[in-house]
C-alpha cells in the first residue's frame, strides 16, 4: 500500500485519453524528470500534453476559486480522458505572442524594467519620485502639465505635480504619427472644388460644408491664396464654439480632427478608401519630444552613474549586465544582484543581443518562448510541471545547447519538465521519451514508444530510426551555379554592418547563423518584385470559420462538384452560406450564457459539430458527404479527388500541394486558428505553388516538422529551383543546409557581435570554415 502511494506521488498517470486524434491513450510519466514527447507533426503530441494534461491542470486550479472570480476567468471544458492522477500545477511556456500591445516591451514582459524603476527611485539623481515616476505607462502629470497643439505650440499649465514618467506628447508609445498636409489638401484647388483629399469630403458633402460655410475663409478661393492665418484656421485650429447656420457647434481644424477620428483606429478596420488614404498621408516615426524613449523630460534627467533609465533599456542585455558591475551602493546591493541575475538569464538563454526596450510584438516565436522562460528561471516555485512547445524553434544548434542547459536547470530544481520536440539535440537529453504515432492525423494518436533515449535508439519507430540521422553534404559538382545574381549592397538595417552579397538566381540559397545574427534583416534588404512570394510565420487573418479548404481556394471546386452531382446550388455546401446548420449558424458550436460565469462554446447538438444542415448531408459526391470530405486529411483528399469516378482536378492539385509542404495530416476543414507558426507558413507556401512566381523567400519553413518530414520539404524546394525559380531560405535545419547550392553564413555572434558575412559558398566550403559556427555543426552532423 505504501509503495502504491509513493508511486502515485512520483508519476503522472493518464488513462483513456481521447482528445482530438488520441486513441484511448494510457501511460505513466515520471515526475521531477525531463520527458520529451516525440513523433511526426500531427501525431497527437500536443493533444496529449497541452489539450489533456495542461488543460486539466488549469481546469482544476480554476475550480479552486470562488464562483464570482471564476466569472472573470476563461472557462475550461474537461478533457476527453477517463482518469488523470498525480498532475500538479502546470505552467505552459509556448510560442504564442506576448501580445501586440504597443506598451509591451521585453523589459516589461520579464519584470526587468520594473526592477530598474525601483533602483532608480532609490538612488538616481535628481530623483523623480517612486517607481511609478519612471514608468512610461503612468501619466507624467496630474492637475496640469504641458499641452501641445497641432502646430507644435506648447502651453504650460500651472499647479501640476509629477506622478509618472509618460511622455505627455506621445502618451508613452514612443511614436508620433503626423499627417502630410500636401496629401491631405490640394492647395491649387478651392474648398468648393474639392481641395480636401480625405475620403468622405467630396464637394457638397456635409463634412466639407462644415469648413466651406464656416466663414473663416473664402470657399471659392484656391488654398494657395489663403493668408497664413486662414490656412492655419483651416488646418490647425483648436476646438472652439461657433455659430453655424444658426446652430451652436464646435469648429476644429482639419488636422486635429483627423488625428482624433482616424489615428485612434486600427488601420485594418478601416474602409478600403480610408485605409489607402492613411497609408499615403500618414507618416510615423519616433516622438520628437522624447526621441522615442516614451519618457517625460524630468525622467530622462534622472541618472545613475551618468545613465538614465532609457539609455540602460536601449543597451544590449549583455552590455547592460557588464555595466551593472559599476553600481556599488550598499543600500541596493540585493536589488542590483537580482537585476544581474535576471540579465544573466538573458545571456545564458542566448538573448544577450536583445534590448529591454524592444517591443514585444517584434519578437519571433522562439524568442517569445525564451523570454517566457526567463520569468520562471528565478522562480522560488518547485514541484510544478513546466510544459514547453518546441523550445528549439528558431534556434541554431549552438543556441540549442544553451536551451538544453536551462531545461535541465528547471528539472534539477525539483520540477517536472514536459517538452514537445522534434530536434534530436533536445530529445537526447531526456530522462524519459514518449513517442506518438505511428503516423499523423487519423493515422496517429497511439503511444508507439515509452522509455529511455538509449532504448529509443534501437526502437523501430520513425523517431528511433532518425534519431542519429547523418547527412551528406551536397558535392560541389552538384551545386547549381545559378543564372545571374541578385545584388544586395550596403545592407545596414538593425545590426547589419553594410553587408554586400550576391545571391545566385535559379538556385537554392540558405541563410544561416545564430539567433539574432542578422539573417532576417539581410532577407529584408533583398530587392523583391511582383513575381516574388514572401512566406513567413505571421498570423493568417481569418476567424475559426476559416480553414485550409477556404484559404487555399479548394472549397470552391469541391462545392461546384457536389452541386453538379446533385443538381443543386453550390451555396448549399458552404457552412457560411445556405447550407449552414440553422442551430449553430454553421459554426459547429453554440455559445451558452452561464450568467455570472463566463459563457462557453459547446458542440452543436443538432449537427454534432458537422456545421451543415441535415438536408445538405443527404447529398453525396463519391459516396461522401461534404462534412466527411472536409474531415479528410490532405493526403486522403488528394487521392479521393484524383479518383477517376469522382475526379476534381483543382481540389486534387491543391490537396497535393498541402502534402508537398508536409501538411498531409491536416484536414481540409481544420480551423486556421489551431495551426502553429510553421504550419501557417507551409500553408501559405502551398497556396502559392500554383502561382507563376520566379522567387520564393521563406523564413524557417521546417519549424514544427519532424526530421523524417523535412526531406519532403527539401524535395519541394529542389523542384521549385528545377522549374526555374530562385529560392531563398532562412534555416537552421541541417536537412536543408546540407542540400543548399549556396550558403550565406551571418554572424559570428548575435546583436552587435553579428551582422557580418562570416562565410560564403557551397555546403562543403562552409563546413571547412574554421571561424563559422554553422560550419562546426555541419561537420558534426555529417561525421
Amino acid at each position: 500500500m505504501a509503495a502504491h502511494v509513493a508511486d502515485r506521488h512520483d508519476t503522472i498517470t493518464v488513462v483513456g485519453a481521447n482528445e482530438n486524434n488520441l486513441k484511448n491513450v494510457s501511460l505513466t510519466i515520471p515526475k521531477r524528470r525531463l520527458t520529451v514527447f516525440a513523433g511526426l507533426s500531427g501525431s497527437g503530441k500536443s493533444s496529449l500534453v497541452f489539450d489533456t494534461i495542461a488543460a486539466e491542470s488549469r481546469r482544476l486550479i480554476n475550480e479552486t476559486y470562488s464562483t464570482f472570480v471564476q466569472g472573470f476567468m476563461p472557462s475550461m471544458a474537461r478533457p476527453d480522458v477517463d482518469r488523470l492522477e498525480g498532475i500538479t500545477t502546470a505552467i505552459t511556456v509556448d510560442q504564442n505572442q506576448l501580445g501586440a500591445n504597443v506598451r509591451s516591451t521585453v523589459g516589461t514582459a520579464t519584470d526587468a524594467t520594473a526592477m530598474l524603476r525601483v533602483l532608480f527611485s532609490r538612488i538616481a539623481e535628481p530623483n523623480a519620485g517612486g517607481p511609478g515616476a519612471y514608468s512610461f505607462n503612468v501619466p507624467s502629470v496630474s492637475g496640469g502639465g504641458v499641452l501641445t497643439d497641432a502646430r507644435g505650440n506648447k502651453k504650460v499649465l500651472k499647479d501640476y505635480k509629477r506622478t509618472g514618467g509618460m511622455c505627455p506628447e506621445c502618451e508613452g508609445t514612443g511614436r508620433a504619427s503626423t499627417f502630410d498636409v500636401e496629401q491631405v489638401v490640394d492647395k491649387q484647388k478651392s474648398l468648393d472644388d474639392g481641395a480636401i483629399n480625405v475620403p468622405g469630403y467630396k464637394p457638397g458633402s456635409w463634412q466639407l460644408r462644415h469648413y466651406a460655410d464656416s466663414g473663416f475663409f473664402p470657399a471659392d478661393k484656391p488654398l494657395q491664396d489663403f493668408t497664413k492665418e486662414q490656412l492655419d484656421m483651416l488646418l490647425f485650429a483648436e476646438p472652439q464654439k461657433v455659430d453655424y447656420l444658426g446652430f451652436n457647434t464646435t469648429y476644429e481644424g482639419l488636422i486635429p480632427k483627423l488625428t482624433k477620428s482616424v489615428l485612434s483606429k486600427e488601420k485594418e478596420g478601416m474602409q478600403k478608401a480610408m485605409r489607402e488614404f492613411v497609408e499615403r498621408a500618414v507618416t510615423s516615426g519616433p516622438c520628437p519630444s522624447c526621441g522615442g524613449t516614451r519618457l517625460a523630460p524630468h525622467v530622462l534627467e534622472s541618472r545613475i552613474n551618468g545613465k538614465n533609465i532609457a539609455e540602460l533599456c536601449s543597451m544590449e542585455v549583455a552590455d547592460l549586465a557588464k555595466w551593472f558591475s559599476s553600481v556599488d551602493v550598499p543600500s541596493v546591493t540585493p536589488l542590483v544582484g537580482a537585476i544581474q541575475e535576471t540579465l544573466g538569464h538573458f545571456v545564458t538563454i542566448g538573448l544577450g543581443y536583445i534590448t529591454l526596450d524592444r517591443p514585444s510584438s517584434t519578437l519571433s516565436g522562439g524568442e517569445v518562448q525564451r523570454i517566457k522562460m526567463i520569468r520562471h528561471l528565478g522562480s522560488a516555485l518547485t514541484d510544478v510541471t513546466y510544459i514547453f512547445d518546441e523550445p528549439t524553434a528558431g534556434l541554431h544548434p549552438d543556441d540549442i545547447e544553451r536551451m538544453n542547459t536551462l531545461l535541465l536547470e528547471l528539472r534539477d530544481k525539483g520540477n517536472t519538465v514536459l517538452v514537445v520536440e522534434h530536434k534530436p539535440q533536445t530529445i537526447e537529453i531526456a530522462d524519459h521519451v514518449v513517442e506518438l504515432g505511428p503516423g499523423a492525423g487519423t493515422d496517429g494518436g497511439v503511444v508507439v514508444f515509452e522509455g529511455t533515449v538509449a532504448e529509443l535508439k534501437s526502437a523501430d519507430t520513425v523517431t528511433g530510426r532518425h534519431l542519429h540521422e547523418r547527412y551528406s553534404l551536397k558535392p560541389d559538382s552538384e551545386a547549381r551555379a545559378g543564372s545571374g545574381q541578385i545584388e544586395v549592397r550596403g545592407a545596414s538595417a538593425n545590426n547589419l554592418t553594410g553587408v554586400d552579397v550576391d545571391i545566385p538566381r535559379e538556385a537554392l540559397t540558405v541563410i544561416t547563423g545564430v539567433a539574432g545574427s542578422g539573417k532576417s534583416s539581410l532577407v529584408q534588404a533583398i530587392p523583391l518584385d511582383e513575381n516574388t512570394v514572401w512566406v513567413d510565420q505571421s498570423q493568417i487573418s481569418g476567424s475559426r470559420r476559416s480553414n485550409p479548404a477556404t484559404y487555399t481556394g479548394a472549397l470552391d471546386p469541391i462545392r461546384k462538384a457536389f452541386a453538379k452531382a446533385n443538381g443543386v446550388k453550390p451555396a448549399l455546401f458552404s457552412p457560411n452560406s445556405e447550407g449552414a446548420c440553422e442551430n449553430c449558424k454553421g459554426a459547429g458550436v453554440v455559445y451558452v450564457d452561464l450568467g455570472i460565469m463566463q459563457g462557453v462554446d459547446v458542440p452543436c447538438e443538432v449537427c454534432e459539430g458537422k456545421r451543415f444542415d441535415d438536408a445538405v448531408l443527404v447529398h453525396t459526391f463519391g459516396g461522401r458527404t461534404i462534412a466527411e470530405v472536409l474531415d479528410m486529411p490532405a493526403t486522403r483528399a488528394a487521392e479521393f479527388f484524383a479518383h477517376k469516378d469522382h475526379k476534381v482536378p483543382a481540389a486534387a492539385r491543391i490537396a497535393g500541394h498541402l502534402v508537398d509542404v508536409g501538411l498531409g495530416y491536416i484536414t481540409l476543414g481544420q480551423p486556421l486558428t489551431t495551426l502553429s507558426g510553421g504550419e501557417r507558413q507551409r500553408l501559405k507556401l502551398a497556396s502559392h505553388l500554383s502561382d507563376k512566381a520566379t522567387m520564393f523567400v521563406l523564413d524557417e519553413p521546417t519549424t514544427g516538422l519532424h526530421v523524417a518530414d523535412s526531406a519532403i520539404l527539401v524535395n519541394l524546394l529542389d523542384r521549385l529551383v528545377d522549374n526555374g525559380a530562385t529560392v531563398i531560405v532562412i534555416e537552421h535545419n541541417p536537412a536543408v543546409i546540407t542540400r543548399a547550392d549556396h550558403i550565406i553564413d551571418i554572424g559570428p555572434g548575435a546583436g552587435s557581435a553579428g551582422g557580418r558575412v562570416v562565410a560564403l559558398g557551397t555546403p562543403t566550403t562552409i563546413a571547412g570554415e574554421p571561424d563559422s559556427v554553422t560550419g562546426r555543426y555541419l561537420r558534426s552532423f555529417t561525421a
